[in-house]
């Protein structure tokens, strides 16, 4: 029985998160920035959204502008359209990425909870009055997939579909290789996945560009 694939954004969620714990791999205020350059690529896939053509101005100074605001059907994607449209002017990517990443990381588990794809685990400890909640995959099979689509491109045994390209250059740039559990020297396979999304649409490769800046200005923010 095929698993259907998931948004770009909740697949690169399952593979931040350890499998048994649920603890995030990175942190979150970079993970949400991920999910939010995966929203974009998603819109931009399903020719919602385009970037201005400039080619001289910074990846993520380039604008995001609609193709058009026809829905998608996804309630966290309808919703960035619906922040493309009603802002006051063309946004540049990397402030967008910023702006709609502050609630994402909460959003996107939300959604994933509703879908039935976590489970909400609360434990209680010093007698009830300290509460701890974990959220765990309810079946391994989503992240699995996940994991064999990127091994399979990794190995050069299929040809990298839009989808998958994608998510390998936001799991290479948010650091998140050693955590495939594959085989392979993380650098190499980091630099294998990067080379792999650099073969697909320019304004893929500028989203996922836009991604890796915002998220250096956070550690750069840090040690401020």
């Amino acid at each position: 029985m095929s698993v259907p694939r998931l948004p770009l954004r909740d697949e690169l969620f399952l593979l931040g998160h350890n499998d048994d714990t649920g603890h995030p791999h990175i942190h979150r205020q970079a993970l949400a920035i991920g999910l939010a350059g995966a929203v974009l690529i998603d819109l931009f896939l399903a020719g919602r959204i385009v970037l201005d053509p400039n080619d001289d101005r910074p990846a993520g100074e380039r604008w995001l502008r609609l193709h058009t605001d026809q829905p998608v059907g996804d309630l966290i994607g309808d919703t960035a359209l619906a922040a493309i449209r009603y802002g006051r002017a063309a946004p540049p990517l990397k402030a967008f990425l910023r702006a709609f990443s502050e609630d994402l990381y909460e959003r996107t588990r939300a959604g994933l909870v509703a879908a039935g794809i976590l489970r909400q685990i609360t434990r209680r400890r010093l007698g009830g009055l300290a509460r701890t909640d974990t959220y765990l995959a309810t079946d391994s099979k989503w992240a699995l997939v996940a994991r064999a689509r990127l091994r399979y491109l990794a190995a050069g045994r299929e040809h990298p579909d839009n989808h998958t390209a994608a998510l390998a250059g936001l799991v290479a740039t948010l650091g998140l290789t050693s955590h495939l559990y594959l085989d392979d020297d993380t650098a190499t396979l980091t630099e294998r996945l990067k080379a792999i999304a650099e073969q697909h649409h320019r304004s893929v490769r500028d989203i996922t560009a836009a991604v890796d800046a915002a998220v250096g200005d956070l550690a750069t923010a840090t040690y401020r």
